[in-house]
């Protein structure tokens, strides 16, 4: 079908308003239309004519989209029909040089991609998209336009072979991405690097636009190549300043040559800004390059070389001053560090000088807080690596870091002091604001701060004292200055924060006593601080201050608090001159003091809340501290005393929102493992702690008889969810959780069924109470395991059975909901529903048999319930959403393991979805979910199995007993493909991919095996025939060896065998395969 002017009218107004429409509903409608025309069959005939006929751009990245799309259908289109569409963007580029940008780079995505997914096809014994150089060569010796597609075409190529499709066999990509390495990669590299070169000698004319983007194509395409995963590693790009660059050995000669890193240092000073940052990128690389590509005298040699181009960078700053080309440098420092060691550097030629101007370069940095905060990071890095090395540095040559660390700590030390006013002042960002970063740079930090340790003591001394002496004048002040106060409480948060890193430090380095009574004296002023600030509490806080303690108590507890402490510990020698604070007993009830004013005082603060209560939860992990907290005074009060009246943050009023309470679970956590230390079987004690719930649920049930205040209601109930969640969590023994369950049932239970009938429109309220539910029913530690006498195992799961019902029930009334609302308002709570329904069955506290034997339905609606939910939920959801995903499979492998005649007895539309969702299940990249499918589908594929062998000498009196089995036999003949395409993806995972779990994937492989031999049957020949004659022979006893001493049954020691077997034929067919060769394109393809 050819398209009309009309038509092509119409098409280019869609793609106008696909791509630069601001009305929702037009671009949808537009790319409902256009997606029409990417499935319709003319669509190859209609991405030419837009491409010829098109006069707006968007028209030719419509087709280009298009053919994208079209490039990488399954199954794909045939050789020469690609072959065509690559050699007609290739002439169609060439003839139109002068396109849109975006447009050459959707054609140029469009080439790449032909000659990924082409790169072992065969024609006329040629492997003919592997021409691609040839063709850009001609490219390379037109016009600098057209000299500028031939670097895009090459530098998209080796990006997309770069390129993970998790959609498509990984060992196939692997294959292509090592063929391209090996054949390609280099000669692109080496390309690249002689037109920089040919670039640099001419008179570089830094006006020209086109001269620019000619040098900005090609240092992308080098760093394209230095980027490239070479082993397969995959590596997070996140932790790039971890890897090294595995550079392959048939490039050493490019590495060896000092032309190379000379070139790249020579391109940073030449070219402007934006450009240079990308040479400084590419030497980020070269400095990353992995060790053992040299020999010692060459990586010395290539080391100094390094240090050459960074003392000429340091000596010529100018260009630093680029926030580009700053990070790049500061990246590239870091990378120094991280690929050699201190022994190597402190040899090469100009150590002294270039250490010196590193420092220098760092203490400018650092003092120039405001400017590329983000890039600190890296030279601290640099810094704490090379400190941290000293101990083991052998080289007699001095390495000059005791001159250099102190003054790298000072300048930090006295620049976040300096930036306060003018944060405070001026309204700009403050650095404190952003904790994630100063918990960073302060853990880099305290490594450097504990080189000549005794500099960066008295300095913190001295600015402390300044500091302190100069905040208590202003406090004392008749016209107190808040301006003046708020700078100098900014100080102070930073130096309570840099005396919690020092003593922080001393579990990185070596300490000394010396080194403790420093800590002591550090300390010393900050508790001094702690009492001075909590005195001015309610009148006046700061919460900036406030992190900065619990961050320094922190530190404190990690270094000098429990079992790790030495009795004999210098910290508390003038700790106890001045505080009187002699061991880490009494630092306990400091804590504890801090802790309780907090909670008294912060209520309406619930970052400092939620800070401080992780501090606790903190505290309360070990039973020796728990024991030494018990004694304290201020814990017993808490225990004693966990109302709103002491602790306002637990009460319900109008200035909370409904997210403000999830710091209680934390909360009750704490408190409850406190009291569980000498609880025992005393149930009074346990009464008296669970009052004050004890009051709010009372007044919860008389409300819930009367008229009410909805969000109050809603708040109080919030709250005591997650109270109970807390304390439910703690509670890991028998005897206590059984006290917890007798005082919520039957009372309470009720209520928060109620609750949930009532709200669950609103997540915030459902999802707390599910929670907590979903917690009750962990049979952790064996603490359901009630008394034979006790029907409590059976009770509890009959009410979180209607709690269930009720949600999902009530949830599917809701309807179909937006994107944007499915996960919350549904998702979520269904997720929650199937963790505590599959925590309930494998907890092996209730005999679910004698729920049917007396007549109970409980359990037949709760399952019931589950299929309702589960039939609501789309396939690509329940893969989509983690949580959805691994609550789901499990509870799916417990039903199969146990509750097979459930399984079997569901409608067949329902039992298609559950083995449609095992199916899909079976190649996600979540082992948790992979593996459950494989569980579960081994326990369906076994109870088929043993059905069948029982068939046909199976006596009368058990034709009762087979019905489940003849139910799901006769489901599986009516539907054989199922367990066909299971059993084909199981094959292709262990051919073919990274199986992560082999052995669940043997199990229920026999099963399938020993029930589709004909089928399996064909897969081998299939596999086999797809391969060269030569290898045919090797493959056929590949597949001998695998059944070799299987015997046609399930038992333990055969699958067993089929297991040890498996191993060997997955390591046998990844040898044979791995060669390279023409039918390899298809051989990954054969079981799709």
């Amino acid at each position: 079908m050819a398209l009309s002017g009309q038509s092509l009218a119409e098409l280019e107004v869609l793609c106008k308003q696909l791509y630069e429409g601001t009305d929702l509903a037009q671009r949808i409608q537009a790319e409902k239309v256009l997606l029409e025309l990417i499935n319709s069959r003319e669509c190859l005939s209609q991405c030419q004519l837009l491409l010829e006929q098109g006069t707006t751009s968007y028209a030719q990245l419509l087709a280009a989209t298009c053919l994208s799309k079209l490039v990488c259908k399954t199954p794909p289109l045939p050789v020469q029909q690609r072959m065509d569409i690559r050699n007609y963007i290739l002439n169609y580029v060439a003839s139109r040089p002068k396109l849109a940008l975006f447009v050459i780079q959707a054609l140029v995505q469009v080439i790449a991609k032909i000659t990924k997914l082409g790169w072992f096809d065969v024609q006329k014994d040629q492997l003919i998209f592997r021409d691609i150089i040839a063709d850009v060569k001609k490219f390379l010796q037109g016009t600098v336009d057209h000299c500028i597609i031939g670097v895009m075409i090459l530098s998209e190529l080796t990006q997309e072979m770069n390129f993970v499709d998790y959609s498509r066999p990984s060992s196939k990509h692997r294959k292509i991405a090592t063929s391209f390495r090996d054949t390609t990669l280099k000669e692109i590299l080496v390309l690249a690097c002689s037109l920089l070169k040919e670039m640099l000698a001419k008179p570089l004319n830094l006006q020209d636009q086109q001269q620019q983007n000619l040098a900005m194509h090609l240092l992308k395409l080098v760093l394209n190549c230095l980027n490239y995963d070479f082993i397969g590693s995959s590596a997070d790009e996140s932790a790039d300043d971890l890897c090294t660059v595995q550079i392959p050995t048939n490039w050493r000669s490019i590495f060896l040559e000092p032309e190379t890193l000379d070139l790249f240092f020579d391109l940073y000073h030449s070219l402007p800004p934006m450009l240079s940052q990308l040479a400084l990128s590419c030497l980020v690389q070269f400095a990353s390059t992995r060790r053992s590509l040299f020999s010692n005298p060459e990586r010395a040699k290539y080391l100094g070389n390094l240090i050459k181009g960074v003392k000429r960078i340091l000596e010529n700053p100018q260009g630093l001053s680029d926030p580009g080309n700053y990070h790049e440098f500061c990246r590239f420092l870091a990378r120094l560090k991280t690929n050699y060691q201190l022994g190597e550097l402190v040899v090469v030629k100009d150590y002294p000088e270039v250490i010196r101007l590193i420092a220098s370069f760092t203490i400018t940095s650092l003092q120039h807080w405001e400017f590329a905060p983000n890039s600190v990071h890296y030279l601290l890095t640099l810094w704490q690596r090379m400190v941290a090395s000293v101990p083991f540095v052998k080289s007699s040559e001095p390495h000059l870091l005791d001159t250099y660390a102190p003054e790298i700590t000072k300048a930090y030390i006295t620049s976040r002091l300096e930036s306060v006013p003018l944060v405070i002042r001026d309204g700009l960002d403050d650095p404190l604001d952003d904790t994630a970063t100063v918990f960073q740079q302060l853990e880099q930090l305290c490594t450097v701060s504990r080189c000549e340790y005794e500099k960066t003591c008295v300095l913190l001394v001295q600015l402390f004292d300044q500091n302190a002496q100069s905040y208590q004048k202003l406090l004392q002040s008749s016209s107190r200055n808040p301006l003046a106060i708020s700078i100098q409480e900014g100080r102070l948060a930073w130096l309570v924060y840099l005396v919690g890193t020092v003593v922080g430090g001393r579990l990185t380095y070596t300490s000394t006593d010396e080194h403790d009574a420093m800590d002591g004296e550090l300390s010393c002023r900050v508790f001094q601080l702690i009492s001075l600030m909590d005195a001015q509490l309610p009148r006046s806080s700061n919460e900036k201050v406030e992190f900065a303690v619990l961050w320094f108590l922190d530190q404190f507890r990690k270094t000098y608090v429990g079992d790790q402490l030495q009795r004999t510990s210098k910290v508390y020698a003038r700790m106890s001159e001045v505080l009187g604070i002699t061991d880490d007993n009494q630092v306990l009830e400091t804590f504890m003091a801090k802790i309780v004013t907090n909670l008294k005082y912060w209520g309406q603060c619930e970052a400092v809340i939620s800070r401080t209560l992780q501090f606790l939860n903190d505290l309360s992990v070990g039973y020796i501290l728990l024991k030494k907290l018990l004694k304290i005074d201020a814990v017993k009060f808490m225990l004693q005393n966990h109302t709103s009246k002491y602790f306002p943050f637990l009460g319900v009023n109008d200035n909370y929102g409904l997210s403000d309470l999830r710091c209680r679970t934390t909360f009750y956590t704490a408190l409850t493992r406190l009291l569980m230390v000498d609880l025992g079987e005393d149930e009074d004690e346990f009464e008296n702690f669970m009052l004050p719930l004890t009051v709010s649920f009372e007044t919860l049930g008389q409300i819930f008889n009367s008229s009410f205040k909805q969000e109050e209601t809603k708040r109080m109930l919030i709250g005591l969810a997650r109270d109970l969640r807390g304390i439910a969590f703690a509670l890991n023994t028998k005897t206590s959780y059984t006290m917890l369950f007798d005082w919520i049932y039957p009372s309470y239970l009720p209520i928060l069924q109620t609750a949930v009938e009532l709200w669950y429109r609103e997540p915030a309220c459902t999802t707390p109470i599910l929670k907590l539910m979903a917690e009750m029913m962990q049979n952790r530690s064996q603490r359901l395991n009630f008394d034979v006498s006790s029907p409590n195992g059976i009770l509890l799961f009959r009410e979180a059975s209607k709690m269930i019902c009720t949600y999902g029930n009530q949830i599917l009334s809701l309807g179909t909901l937006s994107k944007d609302q499915v996960y919350p308002l549904k998702l979520k709570g269904i997720s929650i529903c199937y963790s505590a329904l599959k925590s309930a069955l494998c907890g092996n506290y209730v005999s679910f048999g004698v729920f049917k034997l007396y007549g109970d339905n409980h359990f037949d609606n709760v399952l019931q319930a589950f299929v309702k939910m589960l039939l609501s939920v789309s396939h690509s959801d329940l893969l989509q959403y983690r949580k959805l995903s691994q609550s789901y499979y499990p509870l799916l492998e417990c039903l199969a393991q146990d509750h097979i005649s459930f399984i079997t007895s569901l409608e067949p539309h329902v039992l298609m979805y559950m083995l449609t969702s095992i199916s899909e299940g079976l190649t996600a990249l979540d082992t948790i979910v992979s593996s459950s499918c494989c569980a579960s589908l081994d326990y369906i594929v076994t109870a088929l199995f043993k059905h069948i062998a029982k068939e046909g000498k199976k006596p009368l009196r058990c034709r009762e007993i087979s019905q489940d089995g003849q139910r799901l036999l006769h489901f599986m003949q009516q539907n054989s493909e199922v367990l066909q395409q299971m059993m084909s993806i199981l094959m292709n995972t262990i051919i073919f991919e990274d199986c992560r779990n082999q052995w669940s994937v043997s199990r229920p492989l026999l099963g399938l095996i020993l029930l589709n031999e004909k089928y399996f049957s064909e897969l081998r020949a299939s596999l086999i025939n797809s391969q060269p004659a030569n290898k045919q022979e090797v493959l056929h006893q590949c597949f001998r060896n695998l059944m070799e001493g299987v015997e046609q049954n399930l038992l333990v020691k055969n699958r067993d065998r089929f297991t040890q077997n498996m191993s060997v034929f997955r390591k046998d067919m990844a040898e044979t395969l791995r060669c390279e060769g023409a039918s390899e394109s298809n051989s990954s393809e054969m079981m799709s």
